[in-house]
């Protein structure tokens, strides 16, 4: 089976290359040439996607890329929208051209934080420039492709400190930077998403050849405190780093972005069908510190 991954230069990208690559052909493309098994596509230059879609004839395109800077977004409206919107048009376009699936990453950012938990059967009400734009490439994957599958992830964690900007990778470059005290929101709530985890989900909805919806993050319920002292403890620094909870007034000069309150996502239908492979965020974090970070504390 083909796959070609667009805008694939990111942490995600980069999970879905490892966990596809031995049992796949892939062929992954970014505007940023960040590693050798990228070659360069603007995946806003329609003609330019249409041709490598035409060249490779893939079974699936993976169109991964998007702008997820809250604060850029908000500030760039215009080329959000293209970026965001008007190429996810041009992957359902060319998918159905050829007759192969594609798949959409979504966002639990798309909801307005009313509620504590959704599933896939809430309607969304995302908040700012963000949260529109997905939500509308989300609608017209949905309504528009003929074989389209639609992941939606939560926090975001993978990667390491080369591919991560994130909020756990935020936490760790604090304490490497030697911070012993760590400012961190109390009323922000979500799911942590490991992009191993959710690349190797993703691969058994592939493998059945599976279409729709689906919420696609680790289990658990916890905020932005709870993840923050985890990291603290996995890396061993409970006793020189503390953690001191603040209101989201504390950065809003710096993240002025509007943000939902909960942004929890619960995997019903991967449930439902029994096909989920999601593990707790904790077991998933704690893989990812040992994997990505403790070799940077080593001795200290």
């Amino acid at each position: 089976m083909k796959v070609m991954m667009v805008g694939a230069g990111g942490m995600l990208g980069q999970a879905f290359y490892h966990t596809f690559r031995e049992d796949f052909e892939v062929r992954c493309s970014d505007i940023d040439l960040n590693a050798t098994w990228l070659e360069y596509l603007d995946f806003r230059d329609q003609k330019a996607y249409r041709e490598m879609a035409l060249d490779m004839r893939p079974d699936w395109i993976f169109h991964l890329g998007a702008y997820t800077d809250l604060e850029y977004c908000e500030q760039h409206k215009d080329e959000t929208y293209v970026t965001n919107v008007e190429s996810v048009s041009h992957a359902v376009g060319i998918a159905n051209e050829i007759g192969c699936h594609v798949l959409y990453i979504s966002t639990a950012g798309i909801f307005g934080g009313e509620k504590e938990v959704y599933d896939e059967e809430d309607t969304p009400m995302p908040l700012g420039v963000y949260g529109k734009t997905k939500y509308l490439g989300e609608r017209y994957v949905l309504e528009n492709a003929g074989n389209g599958l639609v992941c939606r992830a939560g926090w975001m964690m993978g990667g390491g400190l080369e591919k991560d900007k994130k909020f756990v990778a935020k936490i760790v470059r604090q304490i490497m930077d030697g911070q012993q005290t760590l400012m961190i929101v109390n009323d922000k709530l979500g799911t942590p998403t490991y992009t191993i985890d959710f690349a190797r989900n993703t691969r058994l909805l592939v493998q059945q050849s599976r279409t729709g919806l689906y919420n696609m993050v680790c289990g658990g319920m916890t905020g932005r405190v709870e993840v923050a002292k985890a990291v603290v403890e996995l890396l061993g620094k409970s006793d020189s780093v503390e953690v001191v909870e603040v209101d989201s007034g504390y950065f809003s000069d710096r993240y002025f972005a509007q943000r939902p309150a909960c942004e929890r996502l619960i995997n019903r239908r991967l449930n439902d069908e029994n096909i989920n492979i999601m593990r707790d965020w904790r077991e998933a974090l704690s893989e990812y510190i040992s994997t990505e970070f403790r070799i940077h504390f080593e001795g200290q």
